[in-house]
């Protein structure tokens, strides 16, 4: 759900001074090239997307970059097969808390789901039913706790206009 820049600014601020501008760069082109085949399948993946409101709040590369980045949000919310929610400051601890993460389904009928976890060096892909049922349960959890898709997407229209 990124723009470029705020990706870019995102990479930068994350690699900070242990790689070169080149890795930096390669990262934002493979997260851009994954977003574009992701919007431009003749049947995009779902995506519901629930994130914490303190990461809205932290100012990434400027507000004007910000002020994009939740256009942008607010943009692909439009689509109907994406839904994204927030978790509120006000909601208190939560399962996200530890860290994000992604479950990821798929339509083939015995293909399992498998959950992704991605930090500053490498990425996880957790297969394990047990442990991927954990992570399903916390989302359900999540969703529940989290502003409503409409609330959500007002949050983000005030944030848009400051």
């Amino acid at each position: 759900m990124q723009t470029g820049e705020y990706t870019h600014h995102v990479a930068k601020s994350i690699l900070m001074r242990f790689s070169p501008m080149s890795e930096v760069e390669r990262r934002v082109a493979a997260r851009m090239a994954r977003q574009k085949a992701w919007m431009e399948r003749e049947e995009p993946a779902r995506l519901w997307t629930i994130l914490d409101e303190t990461a809205l709040g932290r100012v990434i590369g400027g507000p004007e970059v910000m002020r994009a980045q939740y256009r942008r949000i607010i943009e692909l919310t439009d689509l109907p097969n994406v839904m994204f929610q927030i978790m509120p400051v006000a909601a208190g601890g939560h399962p996200g808390v530890v860290g994000s993460f992604a479950v990821m389904g798929f339509p083939q009928r015995f293909t399992p789901n498998v959950v992704y976890v991605e930090n500053m060096t490498s990425a996880l892909y957790i297969e394990d039913e047990k442990e991927v049922h954990t992570y399903s349960l916390a989302f359900e959890q999540m969703a529940a706790m989290a502003l409503s898709p409409e609330e959500s997407l007002a949050m983000l229209e005030r944030l848009a206009r400051q």
